[in-house]
């Protein structure tokens, strides 16, 4: 095991579970629906970053709001806006380096996957809704890790047409090895 790979669930873990500790406090008040949480409770990390389409245009910034769900894996569910009816229109996957550089071809990478490092060095990738000092720590966890989108909505579309897009991060550089 990577050790930047435990500081990526360290960090977003202790993010994820002070969120969830948060829905039971509500009132005091605890459903049966809260008591044992499901797959689409924990997505209390929220980033904003633009994205690159592949006709070249960029689009967002999208919402993403990210769980960790494995030692080397972060999903995040993206959205145009924060509205409470929001459309899901992305789904991304932060896999850590060390996984997606030995299990991904390199010609598969450079059109797919993009690295989260140079993403945020681009100062366009923003960690909302918490303290400076934890955005910072979850930015250094999320830099060693590669990203990849999954568009399903098409922009401005009433229905999902079948097609999967994959945009990248703004500023996306292919790696030679």
């Amino acid at each position: 095991m990577q050790t930047g790979a435990v500081g990526i669930i360290g960090a977003i873990g202790l993010i994820a579970s002070v969120g969830c500790a948060d829905m039971h406090g509500a009132g005091g008040a605890s459903t049966k629906a809260m008591e044992k949480p499901g797959p689409a409770q924990g997505y209390t990390v929220h980033v904003v970053a633009p994205h690159k389409f592949e006709d070249g245009t960029v689009h967002g910034p999208y919402h993403h709001y990210c769980k960790p769900i494995s030692q080397d894996v972060i999903q995040c569910l993206l959205f145009e806006s924060t509205d409470p009816n929001a459309l899901l229109t992305d789904i991304e996957y932060f896999v850590s380096k060390s996984i997606s550089r030995s299990q991904v071809p390199l010609d598969t990478w450079n059109k797919y996957y993009h690295d989260h490092e140079a993403e945020i060095a681009t100062g366009r990738v923003q960690v909302l809704d918490m303290p400076e000092a934890q955005a910072k720590e979850i930015a250094a966890a999320a830099a060693k890790t590669d990203g990849i989108i999954f568009h399903l909505w098409p922009s401005g579309a009433k229905a999902p047409n079948g097609e999967v897009g994959h945009p990248q991060a703004v500023g996306h550089k292919p790696r030679t090895e």
